[in-house]
C-alpha cells in the first residue's frame, strides 16, 4: 500500500510543481554574461509570453511518468525500511528517509536528464519559430543513449546520489518532527491543514538543506545541448561556476524552488497519508 499511495501523491505533486521547476531550470542554467531572465516572476511571464502556457509544462511527460514510479519507490522502500528498523524514532526516520533517496536515483537521474533537456529546449524563442530537437521525454533519452551510451543518460548521477540521500533524509525527518509537535490525529478536524502545512515545510527543509548540489546537477546535466561541453567533472562545474558568479550561484533558482516545494509536497504528502489512513486506519 506504501507502494500506491506514493504513486498517487507524486501524480498529485507533479501537476502541481512542474511550472515552477522549469523556471528553476531555466534559472540556474542560463549565461551570466546574456542572461534572459532578470528574476523567477519575470522568468515566468517571458515563458508564457514567448511559448504560451504549454512552455511552463514542456517536459513534464518525464516526471510524470518517472515521479510517479518514483514515489512509489520512496514511499515504499521508507514504510518497510521503518518496519525493519522497528522503532519509530526521528533517526530511523531519516536513515530509512536516506534508503529511499539513494535507491530511487536510478530512476531519478535520467528522469531528470530528459526533463532538463527538454525545459530548455526553444529558451527564449516565439513558440511558432521553436525547431523541436526533441519529440518528446523518451526520444529524449533515447537520443543522449544513441551518442553517448549508458553514461550519457546517466549524466549527474553521483550529484544525485548526494543530493538524493541526505535529502530525503531530512525530508522524512521534517515531516515526523512536524506532524508529532503539531499532533495530526485522525479525529482532529483540522488534521488536512497541518498535514498540508507539515509536508509543505518538510519539502522547503529538503530543498534547503541540498540546493547547491542542485545547482551543479542541472548544469551537469544541460551541459552539453547543442554540442558544446563546458565541464569536465563535479569539481570542474563547482569551480568554474563559482569563479564566473561567485557563492551566489548556489541561490540561482531558489525563490521558484521554494515557492514550488510547498504546494508540491504538501500535496504528495497529505495525500499519501490521507490514502494510508483511509486502507488502513488503524
Amino acid at each position: 500500500m506504501d507502494f500506491l499511495a506514493g504513486c498517487i501523491g507524486g501524480a498529485a505533486g507533479v501537476l502541481v510543481g512542474h511550472p515552477f521547476d522549469t523556471v528553476k531550470v531555466r534559472l540556474q542554467v542560463q549565461s551570466v554574461d546574456k542572461p534572459l531572465y532578470r528574476g523567477t516572476f519575470h522568468c515566468f511571464q517571458s515563458i508564457i509570453r514567448q511559448e504560451s502556457m504549454f512552455g511552463l509544462y514542456k517536459g513534464i511527460g518525464s516526471p510524470m511518468m518517472g515521479l510517479t514510479f518514483i514515489n512509489a519507490i520512496v514511499f515504499g522502500v521508507q514504510g518497510n525500511t521503518m518496519r525493519m528498523l522497528g522503532e519509530d524514532t526521528p533517526m530511523n526516520q531519516f536513515l530509512a528517509g536516506a534508503a529511499a533517496g539513494t535507491i530511487q536515483c536510478v530512476i531519478c537521474c535520467p528522469m531528470e536528464l530528459a526533463k532538463t533537456r527538454m525545459q530548455m529546449q526553444g529558451t527564449g524563442e516565439k513558440k511558432s519559430s521553436s525547431r523541436k530537437v526533441y519529440k518528446n521525454s523518451l526520444d529524449c533519452l533515447a537520443r543522449i543513449y544513441q551518442r553517448e551510451g549508458l553514461r550519457g543518460v546517466n549524466r549527474g548521477m553521483v550529484t544525485t546520489l548526494i543530493r538524493e540521500t541526505p535529502g530525503f533524509g531530512v525530508y522524512f525527518l521534517a515531516y515526523d518532527l512536524l506532524t508529532r509537535s503539531l499532533g495530526c490525529e485522525p479525529e482532529d478536524p483540522y488534521m488536512i491543514p497541518k498535514l498540508l502545512f507539515a509536508g509543505g515545510m518538510s519539502g522547503i527543509a529538503s530543498w534547503l538543506s541540498t540546493y547547491p548540489v542542485d545547482v551543479i546537477k542541472s548544469r551537469l546535466q544541460a551541459d552539453g545541448v547543442g554540442g558544446k561541453y563546458q565541464y569536465s567533472s563535479i569539481m570542474d562545474c563547482t569551480r568554474k561556476s563559482i569563479q564566473r558568479e561567485g557563492w551566489r550561484v548556489f541561490t540561482r533558482g531558489l525563490t521558484s524552488t521554494l515557492l514550488r516545494a510547498f504546494p508540491v509536497n504538501a500535496a504528495t504528502f497529505a495525500t499519501v497519508t490521507l490514502f494510508l489512513l483511509h486502507v488502513r486506519p488503524i
